[in-house]
């Protein structure tokens, strides 16, 4: 379920933590409200601030380092050949079904399912691709992709959080030069808090977009060359059964099985299995 912690993104995890925690604890040395509570007794909001920054980071590693549905071999169970019944012939445009049918991986060469892709820097297929993220050195995939929007928004959370603490520890001063250098080093912190929490905010709002409307960031993005969209309309869906639907599938149906996207996409109404 879980790939190697010590395999290419290793540095890239690590520096995530250490600017984690040094940016917590810059908050906690600042005359912060952080700091006030901790110092008065009043233990609540720092331990819950501290818990929800450990929770961030456990999310970080879990979804870093899960499978994100690697296709590792051919699956028999899982296959749906296209094409082969008349009601299936009929649903297609001539012109498309040849390219609609599975195909092999031509680095791996595993047969592909519907809505997967060779990731060139994880060197697997994926299934349910959705984009291929640096910034937890790993592959956003049909497994681990409602953890990863699940960790954004906590995420978001924290920043937040952090950027008030920060903004209320800020002291006046006589002068400009004198005010940096008291305030320096908790002014560099909330700047790259604040930067981190636009970033965070706009992936968030982004995922959820499109999972409401039941499509990846490598469809939105690569419509054009994706054989089973490209007879599709401009604001055609072939996998979109509604917002409320969409969004209750992708966060509430269980998880650790594949979904056949190949029904879905050929028996408009039906549930996935």
């Amino acid at each position: 379920m879980f790939k190697n912690v010590f395999g290419s993104g290793f540095l890239v995890r690590i520096a995530h933590v250490i600017l984690t925690w040094v940016i917590t604890l810059i908050l906690f040395l600042h005359d912060t409200d952080l700091r006030k509570h901790e110092e008065n007794g009043r233990l609540v909001q720092p331990v819950l601030f501290v818990l929800l920054v450990l929770v961030s980071v456990l999310l970080y590693f879990a979804v870093s380092l899960m499978d994100p549905g690697f296709i590792l071999n051919d699956d028999n169970g899982l296959q749906f050949t296209l094409g082969t019944t008349e009601e299936q012939q009929d649903m297609i445009p001539p012109p498309t079904s040849k390219s609609l049918r599975q195909r092999r991986c031509g680095h791996c060469l595993l047969q592909q399912p519907m809505r997967s892709k060779h990731c060139q820097t994880c060197q697997h297929c994926v299934r349910r691709y959705d984009h291929h993220c640096p910034w937890i050195e790993n592959c956003v995939g049909e497994r681990n992709h409602r953890w990863f929007v699940l960790y954004l928004a906590v995420q978001l959370l924290v920043l937040l959080w952090g950027l008030h603490m920060a903004w209320t520890g800020f002291s006046a001063a006589d002068s400009w030069q004198a005010w940096l250098r008291s305030n320096g080093v908790l002014l560099a912190a909330a700047a790259a808090v604040a930067l981190l929490s636009l970033t965070v905010l706009l992936l968030l709002g982004s995922h959820l977009y499109l999972v409401s409307l039941n499509t990846t960031t490598w469809e939105f993005m690569s419509r054009h060359r994706i054989s089973y969209l490209r007879h599709c309309g401009a604001d055609e869906n072939p996998f979109d059964r509604g917002a409320a639907r969409n969004l209750w599938g992708f966060f509430c149906a269980p998880g650790g099985s594949a979904v056949v996207w190949e029904q879905v996409y050929f028996r408009e109404g039906s549930d996935p299995v």
